[in-house]
């Protein structure tokens, strides 16, 4: 289930979203228990702004070990270490059949690279739908791993789409723990009844 939230309007990023991944990627699929890599799809068409919209992943549902460290770059030069991938490798000729950049296709490239086991997420361009999609993985390092396309980003498409990758990363985290929540809603109340106090002096202001 994908959570869309308007995030609160705080100067330039009134009217940003926030995309929240917090349930079972394979629920209602056979894909842990078939053998061999099953690549699950199925998932929601979103518009993501790089630039303002926010991305929240639950680590305890998808394995991972939080924070979200994010590469992005080439699989050439792609190390261990990190459990989030923005692969730029594209595809040298989209239109080729079975040279085009897939789940499949961009999984097997990061595998190749990292070197330590690891559940984790990629972003990649599919040259065939020609934009881009976020995928999980149950092992980056295991080109035999189940995979969970989670969203494709209708807007990131085209030679746009592709070079928007550059900014992605940054705005990708792990959903705060609840005790963090309850200091974030302890700080909302405690700026609300601050802002109330203030409305209420200004009202009745001689």
């Amino acid at each position: 289930m994908i959570i869309v939230a308007a995030a609160m309007a705080v100067a330039s990023s009134a009217g940003a979203a926030t995309f929240t991944f917090d349930e079972d990627p394979f629920a209602g699929s056979t894909a842990l228990t078939t053998p061999g890599r099953q690549i699950v799809g199925g998932e929601p068409f979103l518009v993501f702004d790089p630039t303002a919209d926010e991305i929240l992943i639950a680590p305890a549902v998808f394995g991972v070990t939080p924070p979200i460290l994010a590469f992005n770059g080439l699989a050439a030069d792609l190390t261990a270490g990190f459990n989030l991938v923005v692969l730029r490798d594209l595809d040298a000729d989209p239109v080729a059949a079975g040279n085009q950049m897939a789940a499949g296709l961009a999984a097997n490239l990061i595998a190749d690279a990292v070197t330590v086991d690891g559940a984790g997420f990629f972003f990649y361009f599919n040259s065939g739908l020609d934009l881009v999609r976020l995928v999980y993985s149950t092992n980056l390092s295991d080109n035999t791993a189940d995979l969970k396309v989670l969203a494709r980003f209708t807007n990131l498409s085209g030679a746009a789409g592709a070079a928007a990758m550059a900014e992605i990363g940054p705005q990708v985290s792990a959903v705060p723990e609840p005790a963090v929540w309850g200091m974030m809603l302890a700080g909302f109340g405690l700026a609300g009844s601050a802002l109330r106090r203030r409305r209420h002096a200004v009202r009745y202001r001689i």
